[in-house]
């Protein structure tokens, strides 16, 4: 019941811990000359008692000056021997201070200590005690046995503290990886967004302008664009809807992505809201799969939807795609009629999205304004020869 007391002590705080192991230590070695001092022979006197609080003071620093309380006990012991003090904290407590170089101390402090505790004490002895080469095998013995258990739990509890350490390592790279993790999601779906309600709100503004300004002379042609304009708002509605069903759950709400097939609907939304567009195609695309497919379609549908914001109905748009055996080039070109003014540093979001979608297949951008009047996007795709993204660092030209 005292040992666990003592225990319990020590998980409080280093200094309650020694200051238990030494009182401890005390009491143990005054229990022992209290059967002592009523004894005919050897009784326990004063000096013994001084002896046994001397010792054991040192003990209060045993894990924080592990070394310098081993060595202050040696002293002290053999100072205590020369005035003829007999106490049991002659063998008590230098084996508790040994056991503290070792515990936290390396072997190099450990071993001369315990050669000085089986040693230094009995060296007054030798000379007339026949036993003691008897009584030193044993100490030896027992110093050994401390040295190793102590030596032990310190490599034990390196070995602990390690482990724990890589575990708060890898605990912090797994949140780490987590955060990046959900803020590259987060910046996907901003971008997905961005690219389908964009567009869609774009194309729904310029055929609402174009069926206002067709109304008072032909309301049969503005109803008919205004049956577009419910379409487009329906279908941004489902792109909403799916978007939203990513971000509540895994499950259920997904559609197939928009590919290099949609590409001639997508022109035919941007042609039905007033900007002429051509497409021209060279070379087939080889099997790069959707991923390809998705990232031509919506830098096509943001250079469009561009287009058709800052250059305004009557305007007219090219479209090439060139597919051959160093990758995709893509490029799309308007004349800027009816072209608004662009503020420096103003909304470019669209330029990031384009920008992103071609890093993330080693791709090339350059956007900005052609030598006459208009604006040109080139995008250039490195794909292998399986359709495969080959690893390029990119390089962005963004001119406003």
């Amino acid at each position: 019941m005292r040992m666990r007391a003592v225990a319990a002590v020590a998980r409080r705080g280093p200094r309650a811990g020694d200051a238990a192991v030494a009182l401890a230590a005390a009491a143990a070695c005054g229990l022992i000359l209290t059967g002592r001092t009523g004894a005919t022979v050897d009784p326990a006197g004063p000096l013994d008692w001084a002896a046994v609080v001397l010792l054991a003071v040192p003990l209060c620093w045993r894990r924080r000056a592990p070394v310098p309380v081993f060595w202050s006990v040696i002293v002290l012991l053999l100072a205590s021997q020369a005035l003829g003090a007999q106490s049991p904290a002659a063998v008590i407590v230098p084996m508790i201070a040994l056991h503290a170089v070792a515990r936290h101390r390396p072997a190099r402090h450990a071993w001369p200590a315990a050669v000085a505790t089986v040693l230094l004490p009995g060296l007054a002895d030798w000379p007339d005690n026949d036993r003691v080469w008897g009584a030193l095998v044993a100490v030896s013995a027992i110093v050994v046995a401390i040295v190793a258990v102590g030596m032990n739990q310190r490599t034990r509890h390196a070995y602990l503290s390690e482990l724990e350490s890589r575990a708060e390592r890898l605990e912090r790279e797994a949140d780490q990886q987590a955060r990046l993790a959900v803020a590259e999601e987060r910046a996907r779906i901003a971008r997905e967004m961005h690219d389908v309600i964009a567009h869609h709100l774009a194309v729904m503004v310029a055929l609402s302008d174009g069926a206002a300004a067709t109304l008072p002379m032909a309301p049969e042609r503005a109803a008919g664009v205004m049956t577009q304009v419910s379409a487009t708002g329906r279908q941004a509605l489902g792109e909403m809807r799916r978007l939203l069903g990513l971000l509540r759950s895994d499950v259920g709400g997904r559609a197939p992505q928009p590919g290099l097939g949609d590409l001639d609907a997508l022109v035919e939304r941007i042609r039905a809201a007033g900007v002429r567009v051509a497409l021209a195609r060279e070379g087939l695309p080889g099997p790069s799969g959707d991923g390809v497919g998705l990232v031509v379609y919506r830098i096509v549908q943001e250079a469009l939807t561009n287009t058709l914001k800052h250059a305004g109905p009557g305007a007219s748009a090219e479209v090439r795609l060139r597919f051959g055996a160093d990758g995709a080039d893509i490029e799309v070109v308007d004349d800027g009629a009816g072209r608004t003014a662009r503020r420096p540093g103003g909304d470019r979001h669209g330029l990031t999205g384009m920008l992103q979608r071609a890093r993330s297949y080693g791709g090339r951008l350059d956007a900005g304004p052609r030598t006459g009047p208009g604006w040109r996007v080139r995008v250039h795709l490195p794909l292998g020869a399986d359709g495969c993204p080959l690893p390029d660092p990119g390089r962005t030209e963004l001119r406003a």
